[in-house]
């Protein structure tokens, strides 16, 4: 059985039948005849059903934010927040989608050339529990309106949302088949892949967890795309808007109660506004409002499982007794961790080092901007950094100094339909979004007329 706990009351949601390998089998049988029609398809159909998705994301608000918000710990205000993003995802792609796989004519000594995007079939999703709608959406969405079907195996700590998203794309009118939750653990996940049926995977999560799902569809001839973690830097300038960027940094640390992969979790300050920023930057994380994620005013929640919390409570205690200060916060009681400050932070602590996946903000200072590049850089990490400055040119010129997927100037890190999402190093590979993201999973076909 997977069963789903309230992190914030602790009490029991519901209990999940795991399938069996017969069912398993058999959905994946339904997927595959759900595609064989779903790809024969026009892109208006297609466009029509994802639109009327979206059309209930924004209907049923209330009640898919309430589910999000019980089972993760996510405030509902967040909650609320991220359909309205998922809702977006579908009006974008059903737009978009027949102009990114439309076919290319290629200038060639031949009659005619041209490149063609086609579906390959049924594709894996693994996905995990910080964003549970839209780490779902920006798999599923256009990889249907690339004409493709999708089967999701979820985190099980989500496993009401995921059935949930499964129910809404079939009140939408999709086929049965089309998109299919698998009430799994992850101990199944490889023989999937191993399935003729499944020609791709796409998983959002851990190193450890990306590496095995990597192997086993290269060992099948399988295409995969990660999005593992992150360790985002956000450097600050000398002649940054200071009361700008301190709003923005707050923001990009404490979303989600900082369990996101593009948080920034590195907070590397100039030395000569070092000061003036970490004050007015600690004045704003004492205003964070912390409490039941159900309430409106609610920022900071708590943690989506209580072993999160005590992992990183375990992270800072090690840089602290490295040399961190603890400027800030630090206290933790149960899956609650709060909202966290710490200062002096070097580059061989592991806060800098790994990945803080929650409410903490490791604080270093710089000199010059070449320390300040070696200090983004500094990272097995490379998913994405933000930059602050007045200085626009200068810090376009910066960008291709950083080695990682996104880099953001005046503004945090953040995922958009229009762009393409991913890292590199131990950050993953391959891309999600825009047009990059929508033929990832298609078969990119050369024709030839002599």
């Amino acid at each position: 059985m997977i069963t789903t706990i309230n992190p914030y009351t602790g009490k029991e949601l519901k209990e999940y039948q795991e399938l069996s390998k017969k069912e398993i089998k058999a959905k994946l049988d339904i997927a595959q005849l759900a595609f064989e029609d779903w790809k024969n398809t026009s892109f208006e159909h297609r466009a029509e059903y994802i639109r009327k998705v979206g059309e209930l994301l924004r209907t049923n608000t209330d009640s898919y934010a309430k589910l999000m918000t019980d089972e993760m710990g996510k405030p509902i205000s967040q909650s609320l927040g991220e359909l309205e993003k998922c809702a977006w995802l579908c009006d974008f792609y059903a737009e978009k989608a027949e102009g990114y796989l439309a076919k290319e004519h290629v200038e060639t000594e031949h009659f005619k050339s041209y490149v063609t995007f086609e579906p390959i079939g049924v594709v894996l999703a693994v996905m995990p529990w910080n964003y549970p709608f839209w780490q779902v959406f920006r798999f599923i969405v256009p990889a249907l309106m690339a004409g493709n079907v999708g089967v999701l195996k979820h985190a099980s700590s989500v496993m009401g949302c995921a059935e949930l998203i499964e129910d809404i794309f079939l009140e939408a009118g999709f086929p049965e088949g089309c998109f299919q939750n698998f009430v799994i653990k992850s101990d199944e996940v490889e023989a999937i892949i191993e399935s003729k049926i499944i020609k791709a995977v796409t998983l959002t999560g851990s190193k450890p967890a990306g590496a095995a799902v990597a192997s086993t569809a290269a060992k099948n001839i399988k295409k995969s795309v990660l999005e593992l973690g992150g360790n985002n830097a956000l450097v600050v300038f000398n002649d940054a808007n200071i009361d700008k960027t301190v709003q923005t940094c707050l923001e990009a640390r404490f979303q989600n109660t900082g369990q996101s992969c593009i948080a920034g979790k590195r907070l590397l300050l100039q030395e000569e506004i070092a000061d003036e920023f970490l004050e007015k930057f600690t004045d704003k994380v004492k205003e964070l409002v912390s409490g039941d994620p159900k309430d409106d005013d609610t920022y900071i929640g708590v943690m989506a499982r209580e072993d999160l919390a005590e992992e990183l409570e375990d992270l800072m205690n090690a840089s602290i007794e490295k040399g961190a200060e603890l400027h800030y916060g630090g206290s933790r009681d149960k899956a609650y961790f709060a909202p966290t400050i710490l200062t002096d932070v070097t580059s061989d602590m592991p806060v800098f080092k790994d990945e803080t996946f929650g409410p903490l903000m490791a604080v270093s200072t710089f000199k010059t901007e070449a320390e300040a590049i070696k200090m983004v850089n500094n990272s097995k990490f490379g998913l994405g950094a933000s930059l602050f400055s007045q200085d626009l040119k200068k810090m376009e010129n910066l960008t291709t100094q950083i080695k990682d997927g996104a880099v953001f100037i005046n503004h945090k890190v953040a995922s958009h339909p229009a762009l393409p999402f991913g890292g590199t190093g131990i950050s993953g590979f391959g891309r999600e979004l825009s047009h990059y993201g929508i033929r990832e999973f298609v078969n990119i076909k050369t024709v030839v007329i002599a």
